[in-house]
């Protein structure tokens, strides 16, 4: 068996923080060596926790809009890469779900990156990825760090969760779908017909 085959059997065996998770561990991701685009969501909701198919849920649908692909180019791993902040379902909070697990990231997310060489962009989801993967290149907020997008080009494009949740954010910024999103797609299809 070789490294990446089992790193993956490793991190889908994960339940490092199974105390902690309500409905108890079920890692969601879905990686390949030849991986040309990474996603870095939150964390699970759910549905997805249900189904264990990554973004398949409203968010995933607009997502996938923004993206411009349809579910067969998303859920293909030698073009898309999905490894979440936090691979399970954390529970629910107050305002909706908890924050992805701390320890999740810091245990998995550098080994699978060294194992997906072919990765030529990455879409950090939400404050989290942006927190992680930006640390203090980010700005004060994440609407001026996806305001701010071209300045993490090419290696990044930081991005609001697509959740109907963020709504009212999307109305309230036009020039998201205005600006982010056609740099977006340009670039994923780009990298798509390389």
């Amino acid at each position: 068996m070789d490294s990446f085959e089992s790193l993956v059997i490793d991190a889908q065996a994960c339940k490092i923080c199974k105390e902690f998770l309500p409905l108890g561990p079920r890692p969601v991701f879905s990686i390949h060596p030849k991986s040309k685009i990474l996603i870095i969501g939150q964390a699970p909701g759910t549905k997805v926790h249900a189904t264990g198919i990554p973004w398949n849920d409203a968010s995933g649908n607009e997502l996938r809009r923004w993206l411009g692909v349809d579910r067969e180019q998303f859920y293909d791993p030698k073009i898309f890469g999905i490894m979440p902040m936090g691979f399970c379902y954390p529970g629910r909070g107050k305002g909706g779900d908890l924050p992805p697990r701390p320890e999740c990231a810091p245990l998995w997310h550098q080994q699978m990156n060294e194992r997906m060489p072919e990765v030529k962009l990455t879409l950090l989801i939400g404050q989290y990825a942006l927190k992680y993967y930006l640390g203090n290149r980010k700005k004060k907020t994440l609407t001026e760090t996806v305001k701010n997008f071209e300045l993490y080009l090419p290696e990044f494009i930081p991005l609001v969760h697509p959740s109907p949740r963020n709504l009212m954010w999307r109305r309230r910024n036009p020039w998201f779908e205005e600006e982010v999103v056609p740099t977006l797609r340009e670039r994923v299809h780009e990298l798509i017909a390389s």
